[in-house]
């Protein structure tokens, strides 16, 4: 077996926190596999952390100081491995930037906005200027590319989690661009669609009352790790772990999957919509 690669610990905090891990755990004699028994957590999360291509959670962060005895250096220094920023990015959000990518599933619900991971860059530039209107350009380009980054997760199909994206049947026909680029952005939502790197829903905008109506919602779950909840506003975002509150958000997701129109029919709708932009037939209003 090829000796694991020297991580350059000067890089970045995640960086160097990873390789100091890695070397407690060598240090004390301890896999990668009997350093997570006990936890709830595979080998494979704890490599991604030494390798600084995952964040530690604080749970994982005490179990690890408990075992090697390193009293509670990485526990103490994890917050400073979670607020090592990515450009682009709002702070609040860097845990789940992080896990999408390892994630089995991405199931999220979006009342008021086409999600982060299927926008275009048009669609992109016009929310990111309409929440952030005294962004310079350069500020605005780079949140613009950080987003669009994030879908080369849908690059690798034989990686690609199960992406369920709900979303209001408003949104199909809330002009947020020019009718060219509202088709484009459709358009696209449609073809992930086609190439099944999603499954897209619609829910009617008269359904009346149903599941989570006070706003979005992401549940994320993992092969090698316990799921989480992703909440978000305008201005702040909370990622919940509790599992009696996950199991609530998953529910609440499965009855709300209910209630959307099924998949084959929400694909036929989101196109409709597309072609009315694109031949200048666009609805004014639901009915």
């Amino acid at each position: 077996m090829a000796p694991p690669k020297e991580i350059d610990g000067s890089a970045s905090v995640p960086a160097f926190y990873g390789k100091e891990l890695r070397f407690r755990r060598e240090q004390a004699g301890l896999t990668l596999q009997q350093t997570v028994e006990g936890s709830f957590y595979g080998a494979s999360y704890l490599s991604e952390i030494e390798r600084a291509t995952r964040r530690m959670p604080v749970d994982l962060a005490r179990h690890v100081d408990r075992l090697l005895s390193t009293d509670g250096f990485f526990e103490r220094r994890c917050e400073d491995v979670r607020n090592a920023r990515r450009g682009g990015h709002a702070q609040y959000f860097e845990r789940v930037l992080n896990e999408e990518k390892n994630a089995d599933a991405i199931e999220e619900w979006s009342p008021t906005l086409i999600p982060g991971l299927l926008q275009t860059r048009e669609y992109a530039r016009a929310v990111i200027l309409a929440t952030h209107p005294e962004s310079t350009d350069e500020d605005v380009e780079e949140k613009v590319s950080a987003r669009l980054e994030r879908a080369q997760l849908f690059a690798d199909s034989r990686r690609t989690p199960m992406v369920w994206m709900i979303v209001s049947e408003i949104l199909l026909h809330q002009p947020m661009l020019p009718a060219g680029e509202m088709a484009e952005q459709l358009a696209h939502v449609s073809e992930l669609a086609r190439l099944r790197r999603i499954v897209p829903q619609i829910l009617p905008w008269n359904r009346g009352p149903h599941p989570l109506m006070a706003g979005m919602a992401k549940v994320v779950t993992f092969p090698d790790a316990p799921p989480l909840v992703y909440l978000e506003s305008h201005y702040t975002g909370d990622t919940i772990d509790d599992p009696s509150v996950v199991k609530q958000y998953s529910r609440a997701y499965d009855r709300l999957r209910a209630a959307a129109l099924p998949p084959e029919t929400s694909l036929a709708l989101i196109e409709r919509a597309a072609d009315d932009y694109r031949d200048g037939r666009q609805r004014t209003r639901l009915g």
